[in-house]
């Protein structure tokens, strides 16, 4: 009877953890459902956030810092769990790195936030940010715009409206590479092995320069592996906060 009781406290307890999900640069969260309704089911109660300029409406340039003080509207005065996937991992752990007093885990999936300097990632920061200032005034012709586009790989970018286009750039031109070993919260890293967007060597820095931190590899997953590997992602998360 002990024992019983005790995992029913356990479960219980799992249930009341505030755990706030932040998804990556889409304007969509129908693919998170599947994900979601498994953390359900083993008595987690997560909350998908809409993100201001993605899922949510905006008519402003934001930066990292306002993001940061938008999520800490979102967590209150209460610990949260923060799970944060490509941009969303981004987002948490400049959160975590500010009021770390409001975070009690972090799990980062295929996570953003690590600044490179190799060609291809500066010829994008090249594109986001003169596309981002000068606009229609950069060409006037559809076809060379879409050349710059398909150069840099920047599918998302070109989906996304003005001030988002900004956003875009404000983001990707932070980097929380020298800060990560301020970070004091329990850290889980979740990559896909076969990521091209957030390297695996990401994964590795992150595990490295983040004091507390565990990783988990998913061979043959890719960016997103709680779309593709949902059962796996679901099974440590849980594994972790118990």
């Amino acid at each position: 009877m002990p024992a019983r009781e005790g995992v029913e406290n356990k479960t219980e307890a799992m249930g009341t953890m505030k755990i706030l999900i932040l998804h990556g640069w889409s304007y969509s969260t129908e693919k998170w459902e599947p994900f979601l309704n498994l953390m359900k089911g083993k008595d987690l109660n997560p909350q998908l956030l809409s993100i201001p300029g993605l899922t949510e409406p905006t008519n402003r340039v934001w930066t990292l810092e306002d993001y940061v003080e938008w999520l800490k509207e979102k967590v209150g005065q209460r610990k949260a769990i923060l799970i944060g996937h490509s941009n969303g991992g981004r987002l948490a752990l400049a959160f975590a790195l500010k009021y770390p007093g409001l975070t009690k885990h972090l799990v980062l999936i295929d996570s953003a936030g690590i600044r490179h300097n190799e060609l291809p990632i500066r010829l994008k920061r090249f594109v986001f940010k003169s596309l981002a200032k000068f606009g229609k005034k950069l060409t006037t012709s559809e076809a060379i715009r879409s050349f710059f586009y398909k150069l840099a790989r920047v599918s998302d970018y070109r989906e996304a409206g003005p001030e988002m286009r900004e956003t875009m750039a404000n983001l990707i031109s932070a980097d929380l590479t020298p800060d990560l070993h301020k970070i004091t919260t329990p850290t889980l890293i979740i990559w896909g092995r076969e990521d091209k967007i957030t390297p695996f060597s990401d994964a590795k820095l992150m595990y490295k320069l983040i004091p507390n931190s565990r990783i988990h590899i998913i061979k043959g997953a890719r960016h997103s592996p709680q779309f593709t590997h949902p059962k796996e992602v679901c099974a440590k998360i849980v594994e972790e906060l118990k």
